[in-house]
């Protein structure tokens, strides 16, 4: 695995937390459920040195036994993913770091949110990428401050790990933040080198403005 695949990993492993996150339906046909999507301004990311380098949808359909018979819940999250990166010469392009926004819908039936998103704290994130990744290990608590994305004051914490790249262990910081905007619940995840000086900024720089829905 090359190291920007290695860090996309990473950070991507954060849409598998929604994986099994929808419970109870009733009726017929699947009920669905769509996230809009959300993104990083083209002007911030700019200045902070990122690109985007993916954009996704990924569907999560779930059947379930309500009452003694089957029903299904589709629902629709989306991923934007940038990245920024370093011109080696001979050893090419190397990812300095990688920065993910989700958003996922809450999924509400009968006034009931159902998506456990909106009750997981940042910890549990995180801990939900440390094991869906193997190679990021020893995760432990930084620090963590508030900052204001799209009016709503959110908790953006700090970790400190291990990622296996290559077979070589980097020491890097993940940075999670989450919030609810409308109908769906936004995640952000920056994942980079801790021998880069000064990406921290960056980072709280690309959540301060994180867009939902994203504009025409």
């Amino acid at each position: 695995m090359s190291n920007r695949r290695a860090l996309a990993a990473v950070s991507v492993a954060l849409l598998l937390v929604t994986s099994g996150c929808i419970g109870f339906l009733t009726g017929e046909e699947a009920l669905t459920f769509s996230a809009d999507p959300a993104a990083v301004d083209e002007a911030a990311a700019q200045e902070a040195g990122y690109e985007l380098n993916d954009t996704r949808t990924l569907e999560v359909n779930r059947t379930f036994e309500v009452a003694g018979e089957e029903r299904r819940v589709v629902a629709s999250n989306e991923l934007a993913s940038y990245e920024k990166t370093m011109d080696l010469g001979p050893l090419g392009e190397m990812p300095l770091g990688v920065f993910t926004v989700v958003s996922t819908p809450a999924v509400e039936i009968a006034g009931q949110t159902l998506n456990p998103i909106g009750s997981y704290s940042n910890a549990r994130l995180v801990e939900f990428v440390q094991q869906r990744y193997s190679g990021l290990s020893d995760i432990e608590t930084v620090s963590s401050r508030n900052i204001t994305v799209q009016g709503t004051e959110t908790r953006v914490t700090k970790f400190a790990g291990t990622a296996t790249i290559q077979g070589q262990e980097v020491d890097v910081f993940v940075h999670v933040t989450k919030y609810r905007d409308g109908d769906d619940f936004i995640l952000a995840l920056g994942v980079y080198p801790q021998q880069i000086s000064g990406e921290e900024e960056n980072v709280l720089s690309m959540m301060r403005a994180i867009e939902h829905p994203v504009s025409d």
